[in-house]
């Protein structure tokens, strides 16, 4: 499914920060196969060196960015960081995060959904991080987005999939809408999960980042996300209440005594 008109190649969106060296980075990014990676511009900073090294690596790889809004507190911060990525990175494209919890990193729901007014008024594509939340996701498509980008679980707890039936209600509710699940995925397993319940994209970062190699741990979650997708448009059986015999009891021998 298109985001925002643009089709993407793989399903997988890869975060940029936490990473051991900037090669191990690059080759990671490689590794997962990844269209686009998402770049903080708290990190990337176009009058310092060591912003330019890291932008001229993103840039060698032929990858769209995806600027973000990490950090930001408030919807004045939020939209000031945007504005700043827009100029920075030459693109419409913004992901848009308001954190309301310090220690769960929680979206503030009622400040994101201003802010992706005030952005999408603005002409920005905005790519909100969201909980599962039905209501706060209708508000946010009225507010102007494409896109929802509910979390699995909060950001960095490798947690996986903490509400299956939230995030299978969304699906069911916005079936003409791109959605990601965005943080709290440890392991490609649950990344897989997320895509056999018909999500279009996973967007992580730490897994891979902090992994003993992350660039092995990268194309495995490249692997787990498409054969998930894969899974999901192959319709797979639901489950069941009572067994079911893989072998037909038609035509089956009978013994006398």
């Amino acid at each position: 499914m298109p985001f925002y008109g643009v089709k993407l190649s793989s399903c997988l969106l890869l975060g940029t920060a936490r990473y051991p060296s900037p090669a191990i980075l690059g080759e990671a990014i490689k590794a997962s196969g990844a269209d686009v990676v998402t770049v903080s511009l708290r990190r990337e900073s176009g009058g310092e060196r060591a912003g330019q090294s890291f932008w001229s690596l993103v840039r060698a790889l032929g990858v769209r960015v995806l600027p973000n809004t990490a950090g930001c507190h408030s919807v004045k911060e939020a939209v000031t960081t945007a504005h700043m990525a827009r100029e920075l990175f030459d693109t419409t494209w913004i992901k848009l995060e308001v954190i309301g919890d310090a220690d769960t990193l929680q979206p503030d729901v009622f400040g994101l959904v201003e802010a992706a007014r005030i952005l999408s008024e603005d002409g920005f594509e905005v790519f909100p991080y969201t909980t599962e939340d039905l209501v706060v996701a209708d508000r946010l498509v009225e507010a102007g987005c494409r896109v929802l980008m509910p979390w699995g679980a909060p950001i960095g707890s490798a947690r996986g999939l903490n509400n299956v039936y939230g995030l299978k209600s969304l699906r069911a509710h916005f079936p003409d809408i791109p959605l990601v699940v965005d943080a709290g995925l440890g392991v490609p397993s649950h990344a897989a999960a997320a895509m056999e319940l018909g999500y279009d994209a996973v967007l992580l970062n730490t897994a891979v980042a902090e992994a003993g190699d992350p660039v092995a741990m990268a194309r495995a979650f490249a692997l787990a996300v498409e054969a998930g997708r894969m899974a999901y448009l192959a319709q797979p059986l639901e489950p069941r209440d009572m067994a079911a015999p893989s072998t037909p009891t038609i035509g089956k021998a009978a013994l006398g005594d």
